[in-house]
């Protein structure tokens, strides 16, 4: 009988998401939950009959105080997001999420051959390059920061024109620049689906990682620690320069 090998890969225990960043990817999940409940509401709200006096039944006022406030915690916590791209760690850093390289371009297309079109090699699948976000990964989230743009403009646009407070009036000009109100509430609707088409591909790959790679994925976002291959790890880790060497 042919005797079969046993791969023990090692593994080592690396902490890749600070708890800033953890907190804002709870908090953002959050509000965006928030935003597209109370966004339904508003755009399609239900025709509800009652007898109690019209003083009594606030439905709409309510939907829109918590689609107003979660508005603001949206901003505040990209704001936050922005910033700490500059002074996180290596694995929330911009240069994570921008494609500035071909090596970059490269592993978005090897992620890409993994995860779409489920291409294998040898057999086995093939490992991803990175420890924190892979190329593909990052480059979707730059994606999804532009589309956080698009709704903080068109959202405090339209919120401009009733709002007192000077934050929203900042972006007073926005619905003249889409030709008026009912435009800029379409671009807001159609990017309200996109955050919806993302966490549902989000959540799927997320899921997909965790079985696949066993890194510890999905507990990662609630510790910061991932399992990374020893190989992968020593490959990424910052070269410190040999000081026998002139």
């Amino acid at each position: 009988m042919a005797s079969k090998l046993l791969h023990i890969q090692r593994l080592r225990r690396v902490y890749v998401w600070e708890l800033p960043v953890r907190l804002y990817h709870w908090l953002n999940a959050l509000v965006l939950v928030a935003l597209i409940v109370t966004g339904f509401y508003i755009s399609n709200p239900l025709a509800i009959q009652t007898q109690r006096d019209a003083s009594n039944s606030y439905i709409m006022g309510w939907f829109r105080y918590i689609h107003f406030a979660a508005a603001y915690l949206f901003f505040f916590n990209f704001l936050f997001r922005i910033y700490w791209g500059f002074v996180g760690n290596k694995f929330a850093n911009w240069n994570q999420f921008i494609p500035t390289s071909k090596r970059f371009f490269q592993e978005m297309w090897t992620v890409f051959k993994i995860d779409i079109l489920m291409l294998k090699k040898n057999g086995k699948e093939q490992h991803h390059l990175s420890i924190g976000h892979n190329a593909m990964a990052g480059f979707i989230y730059f994606l999804t920061f532009i589309a956080f743009l698009v709704q903080v403009f068109t959202g405090f646009g339209l919120y401009a024109a009733m709002g007192g407070w000077w934050l929203p009036n900042l972006f007073s000009w926005v619905p003249a620049m889409f030709g008026g109100d009912a435009f800029t509430r379409v671009v807001h609707h159609w990017a309200m689906w996109f955050f919806i088409l993302f966490a549902v591909i989000h959540v799927y790959l997320v899921f997909y990682h965790d079985y696949v790679e066993g890194r510890g994925e999905i507990s990662s976002m609630g510790g910061g620690w991932k399992f990374i291959e020893e190989e992968v790890f020593d490959k990424n880790k910052p070269q410190t320069p040999n000081p026998e060497k002139k």
